[in-house]
């Protein structure tokens, strides 16, 4: 019985210790990003993000598939494996709150007035 108390407390601390490595990964914002968001508004649904770092602070342009213009972000932010940002976009206010799901992977939200676009966003590799 003690054997099997021993293995018990063993196999949590080795899941513990997993859990807590896990939660250490250090998750970069920065480089190209492809997105998809399929419930947005049409011309919306997918593009670009470019994120880099400018005098120390965190930038990022965001561009629509089919459309040439590259629109600047305000308020990039990267804490705690979330990446946030304001887009303007068309006298609409659009914040976007991202969470890394891996390290080449994010998932996360557009909210505007009309409600919240759920989106996803993967490395570009290419670049």
């Amino acid at each position: 019985m003690k054997r099997i108390l021993f293995v018990f407390i063993l196999v949590v601390a080795g899941f513990s210790s997993l859990n807590a490595q896990k939660s250490k990964i250090a998750y970069e914002p920065t480089g190209s990003w492809l997105f998809t968001a399929p419930y947005a508004p049409e011309g919306f649904t997918s593009g670009t993000l470019e994120v880099g770092t400018a005098e120390k602070k965190l930038t990022a342009i965001m561009a629509f598939t089919g459309n040439e213009n590259k629109m600047p972000l305000e308020n990039v932010k990267f804490e705690n494996d979330t990446l946030t940002a304001v887009l303007p976009l068309e006298g609409e206010i659009v914040s976007l709150i991202l969470k890394f799901d891996e390290a080449d992977k994010i998932s996360g939200k557009a909210v505007y007035s009309q409600g919240e676009v759920p989106l996803t966003m993967t490395r570009d590799k290419k670049k």
